[in-house]
């Protein structure tokens, strides 16, 4: 029954069965994690070819030695490897070390201090620098905006992505607004994937707001799918290339899932004006990426077929968790009116809405328990959730027995909150 059909006597009765589960779960000495979207033991194991995959032939396709400095864009087969996860052209792609996060900051970094387009288009040159932040989403990008001095502007994340009627209005309006944030397909957290017309909408945002705009295209989970019938995602290179806005467009990647998280391959691709820009500044921090990594990724996944077959070994993994968190929140809170969640259909999140004002309280009493849940507000800028009711469920990386536990503990702790709420309004 939905919770606010429920008499005081009935929510009491209720709520003492569900303390008493509660109470129960405290005796356990739970220590159950679900905070971080990180690969499981099995799922980096599929990579572990990796190691001594070269053999001793450290020589490239052109005969380059990978041992040795230089290749600052990356080697060219990589280059071609990963183009494909972005779909963009080879020649638009440099390949890095092991991280997108720090390609994205260099980025901002970059435009914020030197200027992408030489120092008078230094963001830095005005007053205020803003940027828009979808919410729902992604904690360490809002962390980068927030450790340069760049003032975040929240958007809301609707089904079909971000609201364009109101971005469109923004960057009309203030042009100290810089850029955007975008997790386009299976989106940090919600798991959403844009719609065609929004991909179209955000490649058009650079005829509105000039080339000092830049969308910062975070595709991380561009082939990180759960299910055969997860939707695709248009390519938005092909649509900024059709309104001209591609120096406008910075897209990022990695193998960070797909291999090693932590010695893994990341990606960058933007039109030739920006990746020379880029370049030049890159050049003062390294003489080039680790090209004997990038060179065991190709051999690694470059044969035919193998990168979707190994991506198909890591939704085989980590479909029975996902099924697990939503098999428990449909059984246990559907149709009572205790909250919300999405059932995304690839990426590494699920996304949990409580009633307003009760994710800070439920993420509380599941720490009482030994349930640690990412923190309530982290999915905002500043970690500032207005309405308090957003909280990202992260099952990838415990064992499945311990997805089941910790989701468990986590409905008993919303259906507390809720009918504690409850009690609280009708006294």
């Amino acid at each position: 029954m939905h919770i606010d059909q429920l008499s005081v006597a009935e929510l009491e009765i209720q709520r003492d069965s569900v303390l008493q589960q509660y109470n129960g779960l405290k005796e356990l000495d739970l220590a159950l994690d679900l905070t971080r979207g990180k690969p499981c033991r099995e799922q980096v194991a599929l990579s572990d070819a990796l190691d001594g995959i070269l053999h001793g032939n450290y020589l490239a396709e052109n005969g380059t030695d990978v041992r040795n400095y230089g290749g600052l864009g990356g080697l060219a087969e990589a280059r071609a490897l990963f183009s494909q996860v972005l779909n963009t052209p080879p020649e638009e792609t440099l390949v890095a070390g092991n991280s997108s996060l720090t390609l994205m900051y260099n980025t901002i970094d970059f435009a914020l201090t030197e200027g992408l387009r030489g120092p008078l288009s230094a963001w830095g040159n005005n007053d205020a620098v803003k940027f828009l932040c979808p919410t729902p989403g992604y904690d360490r990008h809002f962390a980068i905006c927030e450790h340069l001095g760049i003032e975040m502007i929240s958007v809301p994340m609707l089904d079909s992505g971000p609201d364009m009627d109101i971005i469109e209005t923004l960057v009309k309006e203030d042009p100290s607004i810089k850029g955007i944030w975008c997790v386009p397909r299976f989106s940090n957290p919600t798991g959403g994937v844009y719609s065609n017309e929004t991909v179209e909408r955000i490649a058009h945002l650079g005829l509105i707001a000039g080339d000092h705009f830049i969308i910062m295209w975070d595709n991380a989970y561009a082939i990180h799918t759960l299910y055969d019938d997860a939707p695709p995602l248009m390519p938005v290179r092909d649509l900024c290339h059709k309104y001209g806005t591609m120096d406008n467009l910075f897209q990022f990647g990695s193998t960070s899932k797909i291999t090693f998280a932590g010695a893994g391959v990341a990606f960058l691709a933007s039109s030739k004006n920006n990746l020379t820009a880029l370049m030049q500044h890159l050049a003062f921090q390294t003489i080039g990426p680790d090209k004997v990594n990038q060179l065991r990724h190709v051999r690694f996944l470059a044969n035919p077929d193998k990168l979707a077959t190994h991506m198909a070994a890591h939704a085989a993994i980590i479909r029975l968790r996902f099924e697990c968190v939503i098999d428990a929140l449909e059984q246990e809170l559907s149709d009572r009116g205790m909250g919300d969640w999405s059932s995304p259909r690839g990426g590494y999140f699920v996304s949990f809405n409580t009633l307003p004002g009760l994710a800070k309280n439920v993420v509380k009493l599941a720490e009482s328990i030994g349930v640690k849940l990412t923190p309530a507000g982290a999915t905002f800028p500043y970690g500032d959730d207005p309405q308090d009711t957003n909280i990202r469920l992260a099952p990838t990386f415990p064992h499945l027995e311990d997805v089941r536990v910790a989701t468990n503990a986590f409905v008993i702790c919303v259906k507390l909150a809720s009918i504690e709420h409850y009690l609280h309004l009708k006294h």
